[in-house]
C-alpha cells in the first residue's frame, strides 16, 4: 500500500525562508518514513494564510527525493487559468520531475477567489471541462485549433510535451454525484476527499465506475485523502486527532468550505482512521480490501504544529502504519 503526503498551508506569520526550511524537513522525514507522493493544493490571496504555489514548489522538492517518489497537485484550480499557460506549465514540471507527476485539477469553492481574478463564478464547470479538454489537446497534438466558449485557438503550435504519454495522470476532484460522473468522463482518477465516508466513497464510487464503464474505460484506482492518527488506544488517537484538526476546520467554515461545518470539530473524527497501531492497520487493510483506492494521503501539518511535531507524526506513522502495510496490496 502506498502512502502520500500533503504538504499544507501555514500561518503567514512565519517568516517565508522558515516556511521553505520547514517544509524541505518534512518533506525529508516523509521520505525516509516511505512516503512515495508529495501532493499541494492551491488558493489565492487567502489571506492570514500562506500557500506556495505549487507548480514552482513541486519543481523544487522534485530535487530533494528519490525516483520512486511522486508529485501531485491536489488540486489546481484550472477554471482560473489559461489553458495554454496550464498546460505548458504542467508539462515543464513533469519534464523537471522526470515523468513523475500526477495531475489534480478541481474547480475551486472560494467566490472571492473567482471575485478577484474577474472570473465569473457560475461560469467555473463549463469552464472547467473546456479547459480539461483543451489541456489534452495541448499535450497530445502537433498542431491545434480550438473554438470553444471561453478560448480560441487557430493552428496553434505546441512545443512542450509531458514526458508521460499521452499524458501524466489527470485526477478530477468531486464531492457530488454530477461531478463524480464528470470526473469520470474528463479524468484517470477521481481523487477522493476526507470528509466521505465508507458508504459514502462506495456510493459514489459505484456511480464513477458505472460511468467508466459506458465510456469504455478503464476503471482505475483512486487516491484517497484520510486523517491517520495512531494512539495507545481508539480514544487517546481521537484526543489526538481533535487537538491537531479543530482549529483548521473551523478556518475551513470561514472560508467558504460549507461541506465542514464550523461547530463541534469531534465531528470530523467520523471519517478519521484512528486507534492503536493494529486496528490502525486493520481499518486500512479493510479500506483497501472494499474499495479501489490508493495511494492513502495524510496531512500532517496544522496549525499550531512545530516542524519537529510534524516530523514526529511522520516517523510515527511510518514506524506503525506505512512499514506495516509495504508489502500489502
Amino acid at each position: 500500500m502506498r502512502f502520500g503526503v500533503l504538504l499544507a498551508d501555514v500561518p503567514r506569520a512565519i517568516p517565508p525562508r522558515q516556511h521553505l526550511g520547514e517544509l524541505l524537513q518534512q518533506v525529508e522525514a516523509a521520505q525516509r518514513n516511505g512516503f512515495t507522493l508529495l501532493a499541494l493544493g492551491q488558493h489565492f490571496l487567502y489571506g492570514d494564510i500562506r500557500w506556495l504555489q505549487p507548480v514552482p514548489t513541486l519543481a523544487r522538492l522534485a530535487g530533494e527525493v528519490g525516483p520512486d517518489v511522486r508529485l501531485a497537485t491536489t488540486v489546481l484550480i484550472s477554471p482560473l487559468h489559461h489553458p495554454v499557460v496550464l498546460a505548458e506549465e504542467l508539462a515543464t514540471l513533469d519534464i523537471v520531475t522526470g515523468g513523475r507527476l500526477d495531475v489534480g485539477l478541481g474547480m475551486g469553492y472560494r467566490r472571492e477567489e473567482y471575485q478577484q481574478l474577474g472570473v465569473p463564478f457560475g461560469e467555473r464547470a463549463t469552464r472547467f471541462e473546456e479547459g480539461v479538454r483543451l489541456l489534452r489537446e495541448l499535450w497530445t497534438r502537433d498542431h491545434v485549433t480550438f473554438h470553444g466558449a471561453f478560448w480560441t485557438l487557430d493552428g496553434a503550435e505546441p512545443h512542450l510535451r509531458p514526458v508521460q504519454e499521452p499524458t501524466p495522470p489527470v485526477w478530477i476532484g468531486a464531492s457530488t454525484t454530477k461531478g463524480v460522473v464528470r470526473s469520470a468522463r474528463l479524468g484517470d482518477a477521481w481523487p477522493i476527499g476526507p470528509r466521505l465516508s465508507l458508504e459514502g466513497v462506495e456510493e459514489l464510487l459505484a456511480v464513477y465506475l458505472h460511468e467508466r464503464e459506458r465510456l469504455g474505460l478503464p476503471p482505475g484506482v483512486h487516491p484517497i485523502r484520510r486523517e491517520v492518527v495512531v494512539g495507545r488506544d481508539h480514544e487517546d488517537a481521537r484526543r489526538r486527532f481533535v487537538a491537531m484538526t479543530s482549529d483548521r476546520y473551523r478556518t475551513y467554515a470561514e472560508r467558504e468550505r460549507t461541506t465542514i461545518p464550523a461547530a463541534n470539530p469531534g465531528d470530523e473524527a467520523s471519517t478519521a482512521i484512528l486507534g492503536d497501531p493494529d486496528d490502525v492497520v486493520a481499518q486500512l487493510r479493510d479500506l483497501s480490501t472494499r474499495v479501489p483506492v490508493g495511494p492513502v494521503i495524510v496531512r500532517a501539518q496544522w496549525p499550531g504544529m512545530s516542524s519537529d511535531e510534524v516530523c514526529a507524526y511522520l516517523d510515527d506513522l511510518g514506524h506503525h502504519v506505512v512499514s506495516a502495510l509495504a508489502d500489502y496490496r
